[in-house]
């Protein structure tokens, strides 16, 4: 209930007047039935003008740290993703990623519209990064089609670390969607897991027309280890 009154009653209009987001080929989101929206990540706004923009319910998964803060900063942050329809999942231990994609078969297999960012975590400077195969392993085991979709400009509207974002329209673009279903029967098989999530981000740097850099994001983020 909460996420329908923010999206088109408490919060969905003003950002609609406000941002004027200009969204190309938001037909090839099926109107019924699953489907992964698998998308680039280059702000935190990403998750809410994406979902903004597509009349049905996308489902993201998010640490449960985001629904167990404190104070008044805490509640609001929980209340954003409680808003926003994000599922907490325990990213505790060995077996986080593997909850995480449970959390979205269920999704899926409810006939739903699944959300992920296949490089896992936000670019650290708007190029595009080396997908995780997650996303193959959601669209070998749902059947589930494959939507590409990127943010264009969502970087320069709130650049990382930017709590206030800049009033600027906000671009978006759909590709066409991509059927894995001749790989099904290949489930668990890395070498074709990696080929399909490769063919996902060369689908995202077409539509996105953004330099990519095969290697992992959160590499990109993580410091050198000092020598010794």
């Amino acid at each position: 209930m909460l996420y329908w009154l923010l999206k088109y009653v408490i919060l969905g209009p003003w950002l609609r007047l406000i941002f004027r987001p200009v969204v190309e080929g938001r037909e090839h989101v099926p109107e019924h039935g699953a489907a992964i929206i698998a998308s680039n990540h280059l702000s935190f706004s990403d998750s809410i003008f994406m979902p903004l923009m597509v009349s049905r319910k996308v489902t993201f998964v998010a640490k449960a740290e985001y629904f167990t803060g404190k104070g008044l900063k805490g509640w609001l942050i929980k209340m954003f993703f409680v808003g926003t329809g994000t599922i907490p999942v325990d990213r505790s231990g060995g077996r986080a990623a593997q909850a995480a994609l449970d959390t979205q078969l269920r999704v899926l297999r409810a006939g739903n519209l699944a959300g992920i960012y296949p490089e896992g975590t936000r670019s650290p400077d708007g190029r595009l990064y080396r997908g995780k195969t997650g996303v193959a392993r959601l669209a070998l085991e749902s059947g589930a089609p494959v939507i590409p979709v990127v943010m264009l400009n969502a970087d320069e509207i709130q650049p990382p670390g930017k709590l206030i974002p800049k009033i600027e329209r906000v671009r978006i673009r759909f590709g066409a969607p991509l059927d894995f279903t001749r790989y099904r029967d290949l489930a668990g098989d890395r070498f074709v897991e990696r080929a399909i999530t490769d063919e996902i981000m060369y689908e995202l740097m077409e539509l996105s027309g953004r330099e990519y850099v095969d290697v992992y994001a959160q590499k990109m983020k993580t410091p050198p280890p000092l020598a010794a």
